[in-house]
């Protein structure tokens, strides 16, 4: 008989051959039992060996190949509505976790039912994962380390995909006009610095700025 997971952990990738497998082992061997949480990668459309690197994990994640690139919101989103947990966590395929990530964010959110969301303290390391420095979740957000009720995740309409930058600005924001998300002054996450982050895209950084502008209706 198959049991339902208690958490969904969504994972979108897009050429990341090379981290991928670190991403995902970090997440195989969380100290949460293995039963109480699901693993589902969204592959969007990647051109490199990512497929390739998803298979030798194959037992262990659900996967859903988009053929072509949809964007990051997108890809999201139809991690979040293929879920069967009743909580949803993001972590990107670039990074990687602690290894007590799931069984904190959870018992946390499990037990304190007055509690909407909860973000955790994370780690900002380089491409060797040597320590550059720790980062307050509040202070400096990501959208990445957050778990969420799903149930409320969709009462705020998911992930907006005309957003393919600042979309987890544009989640935060409408879903902070109804709750609340907290901090757990423990950095579990492990956010990865390296070329490749998309938000080293000046030109798209400043137009996804200005369209989170006018939809919000910031100064």
């Amino acid at each position: 008989m198959n049991v339902k997971p208690k958490i969904s952990v969504i994972v979108p990738i897009y050429n990341q051959e090379k981290r991928i497998g670190r991403c995902l082992r970090s997440l195989m061997g969380q100290s949460i039992n293995r039963n109480d949480y699901e693993i589902i990668v969204i592959n969007d459309g990647s051109k490199d060996l990512s497929n390739y690197a998803l298979g030798l994990f194959d037992e262990e994640i659900t996967l859903i190949e988009n053929e072509d690139n949809q964007g990051l919101p997108s890809a999201l989103n139809s991690g979040i509505r293929a879920s069967n947990g009743d909580f949803i966590v993001r972590v990107d395929s670039d990074d990687y976790v602690n290894r007590h990530f799931l069984l904190m964010l959870y018992e946390y959110l499990y037990w304190n039912s007055e509690i909407d969301a909860i973000a955790c303290d994370y780690l900002l390391v380089d491409d060797n994962e040597d320590l550059i420095e720790r980062k307050n979740c509040d202070d400096a957000p990501i959208g990445c380390g957050i778990m969420f009720k799903k149930n409320q995740l969709f009462k705020v309409g998911l992930y907006d995909e005309e957003f393919k930058i600042n979309e987890e600005i544009d989640l935060k924001r409408r879903f902070e006009k109804k709750y609340k998300i907290e901090r757990l002054q423990m950095p579990l996450y492990r956010y990865r610095k390296h070329e490749h982050n998309m938000t080293n895209n000046e030109l798209a950084v400043k137009y996804h700025d200005k369209k989170l502008r006018e939809k919000h209706k910031l100064s």
